[in-house]
């Protein structure tokens, strides 16, 4: 009896260990033979693994501890390029595909995923629609055809802000979701400060509270510091002299522009023109430009004002996405500029191409 009362006790305990969440993930991934399956996520800046497992005649299984909520992760196929991705979360998941087309694995058993996947199908129409516009932009441009060009941008500008509103409401219509954060997070780099800070306090308390929205909430306050009517927060840096350069020593034209771009940058380039014509236009009327390079050798970044022929100040620290200025007015995506008054007060942001012209003759034009 008191063996029949023991099993029965062990009995209990591995049913209670076993019933500790977790995940377990199958997969069969044909022509994967011997290949070694990684789960890796960003964590600080850094890609690290979390777990990994070697395929058998195409057959793995992943087993691994609780995990604190669903997050996005990366499945990837050795030391290649093939990967996919998918919300990893305490379930059992499966992953069916083929090595050679692995971004296209059907994934199952995470409730965040279907979530997920439930997005992405609901884009995909106007994904297509875009892809196919994108393709017709190449051609025209390459041709030469800047008319088609300038009703293609147009059209691309469209289908962008009708994807852009699906997702807002994604975030808005589930703000208990898992998904959400990463959305939102995604969505933010072409949002201002008001309108990020007011989707996060729609969010579920308990999805406010994660990593990702913290961070959000941390650049949102940075991003008050130099919103429209803010005074531009000061900074230096050095010259292509070397020599250091505080903005507050070129503060006292009519306008200033703050120009974050760098030479690698394509649609910066790509710009360039456009502020070069406002500056020879202007500038003897009282407009400046700030340039700040977001390089990290001097090299490509002297090459590129010479090149481009931007013959105002320029400075940089080579810190790249590290840039203390850039890091100061929350700028993550280039170009990006702030244009100021003589006092220093930012007056406009992220103006570009007829935008800019248009502020700077309404300021300062013939009339004034």
């Amino acid at each position: 009896m008191k063996k029949i009362i023991y099993m029965f006790v062990i009995g209990i305990i591995m049913s209670s260990c076993s019933s500790k969440p977790h995940y377990v993930i199958k997969g069969k991934i044909t022509g994967s033979d011997s290949i070694t399956f990684y789960l890796q996520k960003r964590e600080a800046g850094k890609t690290i693994s979390i777990d990994s497992a070697v395929s058998r005649k195409g057959s793995f299984t992943m087993k691994g501890g609780a995990i604190d909520y669903p997050q996005l992760i990366q499945f990837v196929a050795g030391n290649t390029r093939r990967r996919t991705s998918f919300y990893l979360e305490n379930s059992e998941i499966t992953i069916n595909g083929s090595l050679d087309s692995l971004f296209k694995a059907k994934i199952s058993g995470s409730k965040t995923q279907d979530e997920y996947q439930a997005l992405i199908d609901s884009n995909k129409p106007l994904s297509d629609i875009y892809s196919k516009t994108v393709i017709k932009y190449q051609a025209a441009s390459q041709a030469g055809n800047a008319a088609t060009v300038a009703l293609l941008e147009k059209q691309l500008d469209s289908i962008q802000t009708e994807m852009t509103n699906l997702q807002k409401k994604f975030v808005k219509t589930k703000p208990a979701s898992y998904v959400s954060p990463s959305i939102l997070v995604s969505l933010s780099y072409d949002m201002e400060a008001d309108e990020i800070e007011s989707m996060i306090n729609g969010l579920d308390t308990s999805i406010a509270a994660l990593p990702e929205i913290k961070s959000l909430k941390e650049r949102v306050a940075v991003m008050e510091t130099v919103a429209i009517g803010q005074k531009a927060p000061d900074f230096t840096l050095n010259d292509v002299n070397g020599n250091p350069v505080a903005l507050s020593s070129k503060i006292g034209s009519k306008l200033l522009l703050i120009d974050f771009w760098a030479a690698w940058c394509n649609p910066c380039r790509q710009e360039n023109p456009n502020v070069v014509k406002v500056y020879n236009e202007f500038h003897k009327k009282g407009f400046d430009v700030f340039g700040v390079s977001l390089d990290n050798t001097k090299e490509a970044w002297v090459k590129a004002i010479a090149d481009d022929k931007l013959t105002w100040t320029h400075v940089s620290d080579l810190q790249r996405g590290n840039s203390a200025a850039a890091k100061l007015y929350s700028v993550n995506l280039i170009p990006a500029n702030f244009l100021l008054d003589e006092t220093g007060k930012i007056i406009a942001k992220n103006l570009r191409g007829e935008a800019l012209y248009n502020k700077v003759n309404e300021i300062l034009g013939a009339k004034k």
